[in-house]
């Protein structure tokens, strides 16, 4: 998989993980791939969600010992 951007959130609390997500995400051109690292447990169930409901596509998502991973494909 072709990943444009990997953004570190990784010691950020909801809703900061979605914040910058969301910002990296306006810079990516449909079909572009976004890596995300995160801790928060929470982006487990936010991430997803905010990404359905703006058109994008998690790809992927891995829990790794130091951060869970989600590959965004933008809409």
């Amino acid at each position: 998989m072709k990943v444009e951007k990997v953004l570190d959130a990784k010691g950020l609390s909801c809703p900061m993980p979605i914040v910058r997500t969301k910002k990296e995400m306006d810079t990516l051109n449909s079909g572009e791939v976004l890596e995300v690292h995160v801790t928060d447990k929470g982006a487990l169930a936010d991430i997803p969600a905010w990404a359905n409901a703006g058109g994008h596509t998690v790809l992927e998502h891995r829990e790794e010992s130091d951060a869970i991973k989600f590959f965004i494909q933008k809409g």
